[in-house]
């Protein structure tokens, strides 16, 4: 369903101002992005296949051992196929004066800076 003029407008408005008002909260969120590592991912799955290899072979020929190895094998390929990427950050730019460091700022969570920056709009800042 489209949105209506006034509603587009509406939009615009809220994301002009998200953009004003919450600078370094719209850097923060769009700035990192992760980058898939396909050599990990690769080698993961070739580990993963060559693990169901060994527990179908050691299950074949009956050594618990193979089998067992072959399991760990698989495990250990699937853990660094799904292993995150690297994080692409953009170069944060000059800090606002009266802002509080960034080693500061990573130190809290998520909803303490939420709140944090709630009570310096209440207060006027």
């Amino acid at each position: 369903m489209p949105l209506s003029e006034q509603e587009q407008r509406l939009l615009e408005e809220m994301e002009r101002s998200l953009y004003h008002n919450d600078a370094d909260f719209v850097a923060s969120v769009g700035a990192s992005r992760l980058r898939p590592n396909y050599r990990s991912i690769a080698i993961g799955v070739l580990l993963a296949v060559a693990g169901i290899v060994a527990l179908i072979a050691g299950v074949a020929i009956a050594q618990l051992w193979l089998g067992i190895l072959g399991f760990i094998v698989m495990f250990g390929g699937v853990l660094i196929a799904v292993t995150p990427g690297k994080a692409i950050r953009s170069v944060p730019g000059p800090s606002a004066p009266g802002r509080r460091p960034a080693q500061a700022k990573s130190n809290q969570g998520f909803m303490d800076r939420l709140n944090d920056r709630w009570d310096r709009r209440q207060d006027g800042q």
